[in-house]
């Protein structure tokens, strides 16, 4: 699957998440709920991926967590919060290059209509 194969199946089973439990519920249970929906659609899912970061030529695995890799090139950055903050699409862009990964969604659960919660980032995707 493309990466843009993957955005579209993972927007579809977002909202079928949403649609079934809706707004409110902590970040984990989407990640979870997601992930499931996702698996039973074929696609290879991993969860809270450590995304190493390099300094003084050291690599340190600590420096960040990736909610869920999929087929191993899309990340999918999961919020559940009212308003979400500007660094959030920096935050995935930073997941994106720091794993050599093209394209992602950053997915806001807290949002009564999850369309107003997708955001998708691209890190030098050809469209």
């Amino acid at each position: 699957m493309t990466e843009n194969e993957i955005a579209t199946t993972v927007v579809d089973a977002a909202l079928r998440v949403h649609t079934k439990t809706g707004p409110g519920l902590l970040e984990t249970v989407y990640e979870v709920a997601l992930a499931h929906e996702l698996r039973k659609r074929g696609l290879q899912v991993e969860r809270q991926v450590p995304v190493p970061i390099q300094y003084d030529d050291i690599t340190f695995d600590e420096g960040f967590r990736a909610d869920l890799i999929i087929e191993g090139k899309f990340i999918v950055e999961l919020k559940s919060v009212e308003v979400l903050p500007a660094v959030a699409g920096k935050q995935l862009l930073t997941y994106l290059r720091l794993k050599d990964c093209r394209l992602g969604l950053l997915i806001n659960f807290g949002e009564v209509l999850l369309k107003n919660g997708i955001k998708r980032v691209v890190n030098g995707l050809e469209e």
